[in-house]
């Protein structure tokens, strides 16, 4: 007996127009996933590009050390799960001395503790500074090494030499993989007004502060703006820190279209804004540029409204949130691109996986925008005498009006 065909009910017909409209869509998410994938192999010349890259996580070296510590007669705060406000109030507990003693004996940990006081994570950092710069001598003379491994040891020492440097602050150094770190410009414990500089694609140990690009790097983009703020308001104390402290995609690649990297980064992010916060500093503004924007918009809800302050997106991709207010900012939230920056190009979608949302320029998005028109390219955002330099200035001071 053939088969025949079941009648259509109104009930099939709903299931098949609800099945089309799937259908639609998924076709219309590969599509925009595949368009994604597409201009970012145009943007690149492949995905040869970028190379996938393994994120620094959890406690720097040297935290089995300091759980096992019992030389203040209890137990010390663990890095790896005590908060920040935990940390503060347990340094806030101890003698200078006993502080100090902490610090020399434990550098590496000291240094990267978000919540510790300020002072103390510099006098650290220059310990762990130095101590690794020795580690490299002696890799550097060890015969039984190849040539390629002592020359690159003889480069981190000099690296590590620099950092040394006198006047330098640094609140952040983690050697492992590409190597990590945060410098601070000016004085945190004065500061009226902070801001943290959030970078994207590969900036690591040894480019946060290149030469070449210069206004590509958290470095330079930190001192422009203090540079700035100093000239708008110079009797106001100011402080920048340029934070290099997550493994950032190298070339745009696959790490630079996902979120796994930021995800990754997020978390320190959002810990060195509560840290601040347990320290007493004000809620610094974040500027965000590029794959930062992205780690911006994963730390700042976890971070808190009380810990973040204004939020500026610039050259960004998207946040991996659809709207502004998802941000939690305890100030307002601002978005600038300009008319060369390459980024334009990049469809913002998130789907399966790829993309990073809403083009935090689009109107939709309810950002604020910053005029941007004498930026040039990608990484020209922060380069003395653009408008959108200024604009930034404007809002770390809360200089509102002043913001075109």
């Amino acid at each position: 007996m053939p088969l025949r065909t079941p009648p259509r009910t109104a009930d099939t017909t709903a299931t098949l127009r609800t099945g089309t409209r799937t259908g639609a869509r998924r076709r219309r998410r590969g599509i925009a996933a595949l368009a994604l994938a597409a201009a970012l192999v145009a943007g690149t010349g492949g995905w040869a590009a970028g190379t996938e890259q393994t994120a620094v996580t959890g406690p720097a070296p040297g935290a089995a050390a300091w759980r096992a510590d019992r030389t203040l007669g209890r137990p010390l705060p663990d890095p790896a799960t005590a908060s920040a406000a935990a940390v503060a109030r347990f340094f806030a507990g101890l003698t200078p001395a006993e502080r100090q003693r902490l610090a020399d004996r434990h550098p590496m940990t000291v240094g990267t503790l978000d919540g510790a006081p300020v002072q103390l994570r510099y006098r650290a950092n220059a310990h762990a500074l130095r101590a690794e710069r020795a580690r490299q001598y002696a890799r550097a003379d060890d015969p039984d090494r190849t040539a390629e491994d002592r020359e690159q040891a003889r480069a981190l020492a000099a690296r590590y030499t620099e950092l040394l440097a006198p006047g330098r602050q640094i609140l952040f150094f983690d050697p492992r993989g590409r190597g990590q770190v945060a410098e601070v410009y000016g004085d945190l414990a004065a500061a009226r007004h902070t801001a943290v500089v959030v970078p994207g694609s590969d900036i690591d140990l040894g480019t946060f502060d290149r030469e070449r690009d210069r206004y590509g790097t958290p470095t330079g983009m930190a001192l422009s703006l203090r540079a700035r703020m100093t000239a708008t308001a110079p009797a106001t104390p100011t402080a920048v820190i340029a934070w290099a402290g997550y493994t950032t995609p190298v070339g745009l690649g696959p790490d630079a279209a996902t979120g796994r990297l930021a995800e990754a980064g997020a978390g320190r992010l959002a810990r060195l804004l509560t840290g601040l916060a347990a320290t007493g500093a004000p809620a610094p503004a974040l500027l965000c540029h590029s794959y930062g924007s992205v780690v911006c918009g994963l730390a700042a809800p976890r971070a808190g409204r009380a810990a973040v302050g204004d939020v500026i997106l610039f050259g960004s991709p998207g946040a991996r949130t659809e709207r502004a207010a998802d941000l939690h900012a305890g100030g307002r939230v601002w978005a600038a691109r300009d008319t060369s920056d390459w980024i334009g190009s990049i469809p913002n979608v998130e789907v399966l996986g790829l993309g990073h949302g809403t083009d935090p320029t689009d109107p939709a998005f309810g950002a604020r925008r910053v005029t941007a028109d004498r930026a040039e390219g990608h990484t020209g955002y922060l380069v003395p005498g653009t408008d959108s330099l200024a604009g930034f200035a404007d809002i770390v001071l809360g200089h509102y009006s002043g913001v075109r």
